[in-house]
């Protein structure tokens, strides 16, 4: 019989160290999650959404010309089609040549997205409102890798599913606040990547990466960020990168948490 000390030591170690919440546990997170009530589906791996719902964003890099050139490819995990980052005028990593954005833009939003990455050190990223990345790369653990709020926090290699299989990530997303015309709170994040919880409201301080990046990139170092709603953005560094599933719903966060 174990003793009472025992006993709660074990019960402590299991409370401490229990894993991440399960997707399975909440049907709208991880891969395969289904659009929580009043979300829009933004793609399904068809033509009709990608048409539909994106156009190119045609920022000082863009190179290409619409209809959009990314390609509709199978899906092959669960069968069914995939969008594919397909464009070779993004070869190289000429990351704004051939990005692509949401028609429709959102201040405060719930999203999922979900990509296949078929070879390794594939490279894309989602941008919240098409200026904040969450990076989307294989290989790399740092700021500047999978899952991180780039150059805003590590990244959690732990979470990811690897090259070949189907990853997504769920984020809240609370916008930048403005008074008078001036910025009075930053932008924060909450995000869990298939199904755990790996970034808890990350306050985002800048835009990364220049202007071909995204939207205000190219004011003041990306620091200069303006008030205005931007659609959703993903992007395109010609790899082989896939998505399907995307969804979105509209939010009005008060609080400054983007807690799920």
């Amino acid at each position: 019989m174990k003793s009472p000390v025992f006993a709660l030591l074990a019960v402590l170690l299991a409370t401490t160290f229990a894993p991440a919440e399960p997707s399975a546990s909440r049907p709208d997170l991880g891969v395969g999650a289904k659009p929580v009530e009043g979300a829009q589906i933004l793609l399904d791996g068809t033509r009709a959404t990608l048409d539909a719902q994106w156009t190119y964003w045609q920022g000082p890099g863009f190179k290409s010309s619409l209809p959009i050139k990314w390609q509709v490819v199978p899906d092959p995990i669960d069968g069914g089609t995939a969008i594919m980052t397909d464009d070779r005028v993004a070869d190289g990593g000429k990351y704004g040549t051939a990005d692509i954005v949401t028609k429709e833009v959102y201040g405060d939003f719930r999203a999922h997205v979900e990509f296949f990455i078929a070879a390794p050190g594939g490279n894309s990223g989602v941008y919240l409102q098409n200026r904040y990345e969450i990076q989307v790369l294989d290989g790399d653990k740092t700021s500047h890798g999978m899952g991180a709020v780039i150059n805003e926090s590590e990244s959690p290699y732990h979470a990811y599913n690897g090259v070949g299989k189907w990853n997504a990530y769920d984020i809240v997303f609370r916008a930048a606040r403005f008074k008078e015309g001036k910025l009075v709170e930053k932008p924060l994040v909450s995000m869990y990547f298939n199904g755990k919880k790996v970034h808890h409201n990350v306050t985002i301080n800048q835009v990364h990466g220049g202007p071909n990046s995204g939207v205000d990139g190219g004011r003041d170092g990306g620091k200069d960020i303006t008030d205005s709603p931007q659609g959703l953005k993903l992007q395109c560094e010609g790899h082989d990168v896939r998505y399907r599933n995307i969804w979105i719903k509209k939010l009005e966060l008060a609080a400054a948490s983007t807690d799920f």
